[in-house]
């Protein structure tokens, strides 16, 4: 089938030259027959040459620009799946000279297009198991921290209230040791005050515990920003919901990319955006700070690295843009595939099943 198609391709070409090669033919042989006396004339064999130029000249340009256009039609389709687009097919004509490159090139797209799909659905239910696992760790976690609570702030408060009950004794028999027993008091009330935040930022829910992304950012971004000193802009742009292990690595990696800038930015500002395009989900976390080179990171580096692997979960990548001393911009693309195209996906799998029982 392959040598077929190739010899259809070569038969092609061999008509454009047999055209073009007739086409000479038959004018030489029109003025041999019935202008050879005009012959003598210089000036007629000249135009006479320029015709017969002219004639090969459009016959190349008429099959050379019918194959420019196949060519570029495959060249567009590549660009679009390179740009994330899986769903983009080459129209094919039953009588098409470039029919085995798209065949080839399509039965390429849709392979990608299922294992991508596939690879994302892999990674939501990997995000979903992993989720439902933390339940554990996170109750034992809450277990550990009340037992700080207990060992802790809970001793300190108790300390407080015994030396602030002794204070009125102290001030009605010595007077002069009081002072020592209110800086001692407000010490301990400050320790005690500086472990209690530590303790509630650690209870903090920090999941989307059954809000939307948008609807959890909203609550969530603003307030740290504020407790972090940063300007914060939250641009969230989504005309329909995503699946909750989209949102829920989304989330982590926001979570993720902001502890970066708070450690290592140095910024005043920060931006965070969420849209959707026609194929793909865009994350993008811009700040101000102060930047960095890429030599200078380490290609381990565990927050970059953490952002990545959550991203290629689902089939998608990350971006990093920095510069010294003009900040940092993440961008995170995830694939955006339509209802009827996992729709198909799963069909395809359920009868892959079927088979194989």
């Amino acid at each position: 089938m392959y040598k077929l198609r190739m010899f259809n391709m070569k038969w092609q070409l061999l008509n454009y030259f047999l055209i073009s090669s007739l086409l000479t033919v038959l004018s030489i042989y029109v003025v041999l027959e019935y202008y050879s006396a005009e012959l003598a004339n210089w000036n007629f064999r000249m135009w006479f040459l320029v015709a017969i130029l002219a004639v090969c000249l459009t016959v190349g340009y008429v099959a050379t620009k019918r194959w420019q256009r196949k060519v570029d039609e495959l060249h567009v389709a590549m660009l679009e799946l390179s740009k994330g687009n899986f769903s983009s097919r080459i129209e094919m004509e039953p009588v098409e000279p470039f029919l085995y490159l798209y065949d080839a090139f399509n039965k390429m797209a849709s392979a990608v297009e299922e294992r991508v799909q596939l690879l994302q659905q892999l990674g939501e239910a990997e995000a979903i198991r992993d989720q439902e696992l933390t339940e554990n760790a996170v109750m034992e976690e809450r277990r550990r921290l009340a037992r700080d609570l207990h060992d802790t702030v809970s001793q300190e408060l108790f300390a407080i209230h015994m030396s602030a009950s002794s204070l009125p004794k102290i001030l009605e028999r010595n007077p002069s040791a009081a002072p020592s027993v209110m800086s001692q008091l407000i010490e301990m009330s400050h320790h005690a005050q500086k472990q209690m935040r530590g303790l509630i930022s650690q209870l903090r829910p920090i999941e989307l515990n059954d809000m939307s992304l948008q609807e959890a950012l909203e609550k969530w971004f603003p307030e740290y920003c504020r407790n972090h000193e940063l300007q914060g802009q939250l641009d969230v742009s989504l005309r329909e919901s995503i699946s909750e292990a989209i949102e829920h690595q989304f989330f982590l990696i926001i979570q993720e990319g902001l502890a970066n800038v708070v450690k290592h930015a140095s910024a005043k500002q920060i931006r965070l955006s969420i849209y959707e395009r026609e194929h793909q989900y865009v994350l993008q976390l811009q700040d101000d700070g102060q930047g960095f080179e890429r030599r200078d990171i380490p290609s381990a580096s565990h927050g970059l690295s953490t952002m990545r692997e959550r991203a290629q979960k689902l089939g998608g990548e990350v971006e990093i843009d920095s510069k010294l001393g003009s900040g940092t911009r993440v961008r995170v693309r995830i694939p955006r595939f339509t209802g009827q195209s996992v729709t198909v996906l799963k069909e395809r799998e359920g009868e892959t099943n079927e088979s194989e029982h």
